[in-house]
């Protein structure tokens, strides 16, 4: 069902929009490498790299209607290997087993839109980060928050994934706001929908899908930021790679910057992401 609301919500706005012009991608490509001086090209000692993900999280990585493995990290994973000049394997995992098939030497890296925080910096190093999501507020259509701050959203009710760095910040920043958690992203933005609650407050990309989707109904839109904060959302998402690996690091790294420098990261994320969640 997610793959399907994806392809759904991908589909009508990839008709929606027209071609992008220069400045329109320079405002939806997050550019996280901003065009530095390329570093030297490292001395590369594998021929081939065993890259794993999981498979149901579209459009990062999910089986199309063919059953055949795709998705954003799938391509980029692809195209990194393309740059080095190796031969890219990429099968599917279960998410809990990531950290464990690279500790095991099943794998030898996992591109999985993991993020890069404390508690995953425990478990493995990872690559310079390939993108960042920010957190966004979502209200319905026809209420009247324009300038979200502490003070025009105190009393509010704002529906938030439990336990989540997005309910944490709610909490520190938002403190007048009545924080209300649901158990996933999903049941928060329905409570929006419903009426039970005022704003969401969450992942930009996962709600963007939503708000051009099918289950939305058009009912919702962003009002003010986005936000970012690295001790709530983490430093961005990158590969993981076994703890201790530097030299993959450091191959991988180049890799990326060689997919940036040649425009294949700006193709791919306009394929797959042609709105703007920022």
């Amino acid at each position: 069902m997610r793959v399907l609301a994806f392809v759904a919500a991908a589909l009508a706005l990839i008709a929606a929009i027209p071609p992008a012009s220069a400045q329109t991608r320079s405002e939806i490509v997050p550019d996280v490498w901003q065009g530095d001086v390329l570093r030297p090209k490292p001395e590369i000692h594998v021929d081939r790299i065993r890259f794993i993900t999981d498979s149901d999280y579209p459009p990062f990585q999910y089986f199309d209607e063919e059953g055949v493995l795709t998705g954003f990290n799938v391509d980029l994973a692809r195209a990194i290997c393309e740059a080095l000049g190796v031969e890219c394997d990429i099968r599917p995992v279960e998410w809990e087993d990531l950290y464990t098939d690279l500790d095991n030497g099943e794998a030898d890296a996992a591109i999985a839109s993991i993020r890069i925080d404390a508690e995953a910096l425990t478990k493995a190093d990872f690559s310079s980060r390939y993108y960042a999501t920010p957190a966004r507020f979502v209200t319905r259509k026809e209420s009247d928050f324009k300038d979200i701050r502490p003070e025009t959203i105190a009393g509010k009710k704002v529906a938030v994934a439990r336990g989540t760095g997005h309910e944490a910040f709610l909490k520190q920043y938002f403190p007048a706001a009545e924080a209300v958690p649901f158990d996933s992203a999903d049941e928060a933005q329905m409570a929006l929908k419903g009426g039970q609650v005022d704003l969401v407050f969450g992942d930009g990309i996962g709600l963007t899908f939503w708000l051009n989707g099918v289950t939305s109904d058009g009912c919702c839109e962003f009002r003010d930021g986005p936000y970012f904060d690295a001790k709530y959302f983490g430093e961005g998402v990158g590969i993981a790679v076994k703890k201790g690996n530097r030299q993959l690091v450091e191959i991988l790294n180049y890799g990326l910057e060689q997919v940036h420098a040649s425009g294949r990261y700006e193709g791919l994320f306009l394929r797959y992401f042609p709105m703007n969640f920022f």
